[in-house]
């Protein structure tokens, strides 16, 4: 039996991906890879054998079960398989069945981190998700559930939301019922991490209007501290230590 590397892609260009991540590819004899993977991370691994499991998003739970148990069948016959995933794997990457998957075989694998979508978008627009004396928590959300509703929350100074590109003109509403007053900003970035991304500033009660300019596309909306334009005076205080 072999053993099973998780490799975090990075949530773009194939340059994004990690140097532990690139030296795993390498050793792959089969990668089983999800849709967003940029194609030239095969340069990678030119000898192994690609399987596109194409999974996206919320779909079935059936589609997810198929994908368990092809990683356990695929990791008993080799013996390096690399399960590549968008971003980082820990984080929206649906690792966790996948993991529990494979303990249930007695399958051995490892967990290399990556980029997630939100740093992405935040270099992007070059608007950091921390903020000295404003900007002390980040939480990570998807707008849309499992069960298809939308939600919004105001538990920390930046509220990042992935998912989040067709449902803009509700998302606003949501926020404002959540405490975000109407102007607070906020940052849309689709595509992150990628050539051709995007990146548009409005206010919360303005987000519609980023829906047509980023429509079709894999979106990131950042509100609050993280959104904000930068601020050449922060607030006096104690420096804070490294988030």
């Amino acid at each position: 039996m072999g053993k099973v590397l998780f490799v975090s892609a990075g949530p773009g260009s194939a340059d994004l991906i990690t140097v532990r991540g690139a030296r795993a590819l390498a050793d792959a004899e089969v990668v089983l890879y999800d849709a967003l993977a940029d194609a030239e991370l095969r340069s990678y691994a030119p000898h192994a054998r690609w399987v596109n499991v194409g999974k996206r998003g919320f779909e079935h739970s059936a589609k997810q079960s198929e994908i368990n148990a092809l990683l356990v069948e695929t990791a008993r016959q080799h013996g390096v398989v690399v399960r590549l995933k968008g971003g980082d794997a820990s984080v929206f990457g649906r690792l966790e069945e996948e993991l529990i998957a494979l303990a249930e075989a007695g399958l051995d694998c490892e967990v290399i981190p990556g980029v997630t979508a939100a740093l992405a978008a935040a270099a992007q627009a070059q608007r950091p998700l921390t903020r000295r004396g404003r900007g002390r928590t980040v939480s990570l959300s998807t707008a849309m559930t499992e069960a298809g509703q939308l939600r919004a929350a105001n538990t920390a100074d930046t509220e990042v939301f992935y998912m989040a590109g067709r449902q803009l003109p509700e998302l606003a509403t949501l926020l404002q019922r959540a405490g975000w007053p109407a102007d607070t900003p906020a940052l849309v970035v689709s595509h992150a991490g990628r050539p051709d991304a995007l990146s548009s500033e409005h206010l919360v009660a303005q987000l519609a209007e980023a829906a047509a300019q980023h429509a079709e596309r894999p979106t990131i909306v950042v509100v609050g501290a993280g959104g904000s334009p930068l601020c050449s005076n922060p607030a006096p205080g104690k420096p804070e230590r490294a988030a």
